[in-house]
């Protein structure tokens, strides 16, 4: 063997391995699990329509149903309008909700006093379940947008605000003292050890803190909107269209399923150095 193969040998082995067939592996297991439950669905809902009739056939239409309700909306311009009018307010009420949760939890995490004045501030609220306060919000903000954006901006808050804290609190103090014996500077230690030490934990915070904003305007649609996704829902109900009120649902679903993968893909982008030093 050359001397000139040995350093290609040697790059070849150093070099990790494509993570392409892993990530097709794990989006057809995804797909699979999905397909699995639309199959479960249909199984369940025809079966309950010709065999067994155990309730209501209405009260449970098969994927079709829904598929064909889709269409309709999607025909009258009904569901994009509705889609865009939470996703309005879910913007709003989410960007306040993640800027305020992750500044005041990376002050209140680095900062001892500032944690012992707010932190039993927010120990209070926290355990109250949103919904207590959104008739509060109709009677602060009226029935208008601010009311929604905030409602939302307030339960989204708290999941943010608490991952950023515990991430914080968290980091590995080994890797605090390594870098202080470099010469490390506070803000230097906050920049490069503190900050990307925690950051997983606030992308955490983030992915909660969305899908708890779609949970809360729905309930916040239901009783002062006149659009919207939970208006949908809330109006389908009323007219008992159980096939509209299922779009509507798979809708949000399938919202916060592209947006989970969006942060999961911003995550792997921003700590891409933990796979680099992994490999």
């Amino acid at each position: 063997m050359s001397a000139t193969t040995l350093p290609a040998i040697a790059t070849a082995a150093e070099r990790p391995p494509s993570p392409w067939p892993q990530r097709l592996a794990n989006a057809g297991m995804r797909c699979l699990a999905i397909l699995i439950f639309i199959g479960i669905w249909s199984v369940v809902s025809l079966g309950n329509q010709y065999l067994w009739k155990f309730f209501n056939p209405v009260l449970l239409p098969t994927p079709i149903d829904v598929v064909r309700a889709g269409i309709d909306a999607v025909q009258t311009g009904e569901l994009q309008a509705n889609i865009i009018a939470s996703m309005k307010r879910v913007i709003q009420g989410f960007g306040i909700a993640a800027i305020a949760g992750v500044v005041v939890g990376l002050a209140v995490g680095t900062w001892k006093p500032l944690e012992k004045l707010v932190e039993p501030m927010i120990e209070l609220l926290r355990p109250i379940p949103p919904l207590a306060f959104l008739p509060m919000m109709v009677l602060w903000f009226g029935i208008g947008e601010m009311s929604k954006i905030a409602f939302i901006a307030y339960a989204a808050f708290f999941p943010v605000f608490t991952t950023t804290v515990e991430g914080i609190k968290y980091v590995d103090p080994v890797l605090v003292r390594a870098a202080s014996s470099l010469g490390a500077s506070r803000a230097d230690l906050f920049r490069y050890v503190v900050l990307p030490a925690a950051l997983p934990s606030i992308i955490t915070g983030l992915r909660l803190g969305f899908g708890l904003s779609f949970f809360v305007i729905v309930a916040a649609e239901f009783i002062a909107a006149d659009s919207g996704l939970g208006y949908m829902i809330n109006d389908a109900r009323t007219f008992f269209m159980v096939s509209q009120m299922l779009l509507g649902a798979v809708v949000i679903g399938l919202i916060g399923f592209v947006v989970n993968i969006l942060l999961r893909s911003l995550e792997a982008w921003l700590l891409r150095w933990r796979v680099a030093t992994r490999g």
